[in-house]
């Protein structure tokens, strides 16, 4: 019988829920007393540092949590942005990276903190993405997958591929491509001889993040301008695994992509204009995936 895990959100709020409701030696407290607060002066670094023990008990055994805290502090200081946002759902997507055991904000592109504006709490907001390398990394600890991978399909590659009861991908890449990919697709092996795949034309794909990304549709910076090989890749990937066999656990892991702590809908996640904007906050575009 399956057990289903406990999410870090959920762990962290019914911690912070615990600490509202008692007191020294976890004796009750009365409902008026206010939950402690932190303190003014303390800053994300701080936060991050008194966090430690707390990260050391999410991760993994290979993973040691100063490396975490030292990446975690390594983006903040690296992104401004970061520092501004509301401390909880930092420490949110940091904890949420660690009970996945992916590093942060690296160059393995495993996942990332992103800072973002939403309109119904008035300030930024950390939200956690996964990458593709992550999405990855938690196929392959499954131990259910043989091989798992996304590739680009150029102009002048061999390329054939049919679905229907005799499914068929056949792919020879040309010695040197030409022009821009035309396809990207995913695959997976099992390791009892299954095997799946997904073909998206770039066109598709196009239309994709034009839906998903504000930034896009106004000419603004995003990944899908800046990275549009990984954001693909990452795409296919999520859309072949929806109906992969894979554990509860690997399930649950995959739909904390694109999370912000505190459990705060997407809809209200918004890219604005400079012009919108607080003063001194500038608008961040992660595009969202179905």
């Amino acid at each position: 019988m399956a057990v289903q895990t406990q999410s870090t959100r959920d762990k962290l709020k019914q911690k912070a829920e615990t600490k509202q409701n008692t007191g020294a030696n976890n004796a009750p407290v009365s409902q008026n007393t206010q939950p402690q607060q932190v303190k003014k002066g303390d800053t994300l670094i701080t936060l991050i540092q008194k966090m430690e023990p707390e990260i050391k008990k999410a991760l993994p055994d290979h993973i040691k949590p100063e490396r975490i805290a030292r990446i975690a502090l390594t983006a903040v200081r690296n992104n401004p942005r970061l520092g501004e946002c509301e401390q909880l759902s930092f420490i949110g997507a940091v904890m949420q990276a660690a009970q996945l055991g992916l590093e942060p904000n690296t160059s393995l592109g495993e996942c990332y903190l992103i800072p973002r504006y939403n309109k119904s709490a008035g300030c930024m907001m950390a939200h956690f993405q996964m990458g593709y390398m992550g999405l990855l990394t938690l196929a392959h600890n499954t131990n259910k997958y043989h091989a798992i991978y996304a590739h680009e399909v150029y102009e002048n590659d061999q390329f054939v591929y049919n679905y229907g009861l005799n499914k068929k991908l056949d792919h020879t890449p040309a010695d040197v491509p030409e022009g821009q990919p035309i396809y990207y697709y995913a695959v997976y092996h099992l390791v009892n001889g299954g095997y799946d795949f997904v073909v998206w034309s770039t066109k598709k794909l196009q239309q994709h993040a034009m839906r998903f990304s504000e930034a896009l549709k106004n000419d603004r910076s995003t990944p899908w301008k800046t990275d549009f090989q990984s954001m693909a890749k990452k795409t296919v990937l999520k859309d072949l695994l929806k109906y992969a066999p894979k554990s509860v656990e690997f399930a649950e892991q995959m739909s904390a992509d694109g999370l912000t702590f505190k459990g705060i809908d997407e809809a209200d996640v918004i890219d604005m204009d400079q012009e919108e904007l607080p003063q001194g906050q500038e608008p961040e575009d992660i595009p969202f995936f179905n």
